[in-house]
C-alpha cells in the first residue's frame, strides 16, 4: 500500500531574522480533512509559522510540502492558486461592496457565473449571513465581517484553510457561533487554526500543536495539553506544583 500523503507538511522548518531564531526545526503534519489548532504564548512563533504557510515569509532552511509538492519558495499570491484558503486576523473585505458581491467575486474566480450565483447563495447560508446579502460590507459589525470573510474563503472551495485567530474580538455568543461554523467547515476542508483563546480551542480541537520559542514542544488533545505542568508554566505563567 502506498503511504498516505499529508495535505500540508513541514520538515525541519527554520527561520532566522538576523540573530533571532524565530522557528526551530518545526516538523508539522496535517492529514486531509483534519482540524488542528496551533497555540503558544506571545513570541512563541505562531505568527511566523502562519506566515511561512501562507508564503509571506520564506524559510531559512527546511521544507513546506502541500500534498507532497514542495511549496517552500511560493509567493504570497500562490496559495489561492494551489488550493490554500487564508483568513488573516484583520478582515480584508471590499468595504464598498455588498456581502453578496464580496463572496460572489471569490466564487467566480474558479466557477461560471451561474455556478458562482449558486455557490454564493449556499455559502452565505452556511455562514449565517444570507439575510445580510445586500448590506455594504463596511457597515457590518466585527463578528459579522469575520463570518463574511470566512465565507469568502470557503466560496473558492480550497481543500486547506488557514485561519489566524478567527474568534478574536468576538462576544461569547459570536465565539460559540464561530466554533460551530468551523466544525461544519471541517467536514469538507482541512483547517489549521492559529489561536490563543483556550475556551475556543476546547470547542473545536481534537489535536493541538504547542509552539514555544519557535519549536514544537507537544502535540496532544486539548485536555492533556492544558493539564501538562510544563504547558501551564509557559502558556499560563503558572509554576508547576
Amino acid at each position: 500500500m502506498s503511504a498516505v500523503v499529508p495535505i500540508i507538511e513541514t520538515r525541519d522548518l527554520n527561520v532566522r531574522f538576523g540573530g533571532v531564531h524565530a522557528t526551530r526545526d518545526v516538523n508539522f503534519t496535517l492529514a486531509e480533512n483534519e482540524l488542528r489548532c496551533v497555540i503558544g504564548p506571545n513570541g512563541a512563533g505562531k505568527s511566523t509559522f502562519f506566515k511561512l504557510l501562507t508564503g509571506q515569509v520564506k524559510p531559512t532552511s527546511g521544507q513546506i510540502l502541500f500534498r507532497g509538492k514542495d511549496i517552500s519558495k511560493m509567493q504570497p499570491h500562490d496559495p489561492g492558486r494551489l488550493g490554500i484558503g487564508i483568513k488573516t486576523q484583520v478582515p480584508s473585505l471590499f468595504n464598498g461592496l455588498s456581502v453578496w458581491e464580496n463572496v460572489w467575486l471569490s466564487a467566480r474566480r474558479v466557477n461560471s457565473t451561474a455556478q458562482a450565483d449558486r455557490i454564493t447563495r449556499e455559502t452565505l447560508e452556511r455562514v449565517g449571513m444570507h439575510a445580510y446579502r445586500d448590506v455594504t460590507a463596511g457597515l457590518l459589525a466585527h463578528g459579522m465581517r469575520q463570518w463574511v470573510e470566512i465565507g469568502v474563503v470557503i466560496a473558492a472551495d480550497p481543500p486547506l484553510i488557514l485561519l489566524d485567530e478567527p474568534a478574536a474580538g468576538m462576544s461569547d455568543a459570536e465565539v460559540a457561533r464561530t466554533a460551530e461554523l468551523i466544525l461544519e467547515i471541517n467536514r469538507q476542508h482541512a483547517l489549521v487554526v492559529v489561536e490563543h483563546d483556550m475556551n475556543f480551542i476546547r470547542m473545536i480541537a481534537r489535536k493541538v500543536t504547542v509552539l514555544h520559542q519557535g519549536a514544537v514542544i507537544k502535540e496532544d488533545t486539548p485536555d492533556r495539553i492544558m493539564s501538562d505542568p510544563l504547558i501551564q508554566q509557559i502558556y499560563l505563567g503558572k509554576k508547576p506544583h
